[in-house]
């Protein structure tokens, strides 16, 4: 049997459309392995001895590890599985720290909608920011992705 696409399509996305993921809690074992996976061992994320003589007081999760925890946040909606063709841009502002045991969701808006030259797909533009557990924006991104039309 034929895999069936369950994610949305470019025709199913409307500006404006807001979907919210789970929450995850980022850990000290993943910073450590992100670490390991990057190569990036800064005393930000690995001394915590280090760290308290900086403004933050304490460790903090790499700025990547939380954009990449909120691609995967994206994924586990289920809206682009089968659907998306291509992560085309992504831009990041970091707007806060995370602390380990910090919590972080994300949420995307719809901001536009691009026809393509192909019949087949079109840009969708999403706003996304990442939240903490306070509601406060640590990441504030856009993504745009290359979606499949339907038919």
């Amino acid at each position: 049997m034929a895999y069936i696409p369950k994610g949305k399509t470019f025709d199913q996305f409307a500006v404006g459309d807001t979907f919210e993921t789970a929450s995850r809690t980022i850990t000290e074992a993943d910073v450590v392995n992100f670490a390991g996976i990057s190569g990036d061992f800064n005393p930000l994320h690995m001394d915590e001895e280090f760290m308290k003589g900086t403004p933050f007081k304490t460790r903090i999760a790499h700025g990547m590890l939380c954009v990449s925890a909120a691609t995967g946040l994206a994924n586990q909606l289920g809206i682009f599985e089968g659907t998306s063709i291509a992560l085309l841009s992504m831009t990041i502002k970091y707007t806060g720290a995370v602390n380990f045991g910090d919590t972080i969701r994300l949420v995307l808006k719809v901001l536009e909608k691009k026809e393509s030259s192909k019949p087949d797909r079109g840009t969708v533009t999403f706003d996304c920011p990442v939240l903490n557990q306070r509601g406060d924006k640590v990441v504030d991104s856009q993504w745009v992705v290359l979606m499949k039309k339907s038919g």
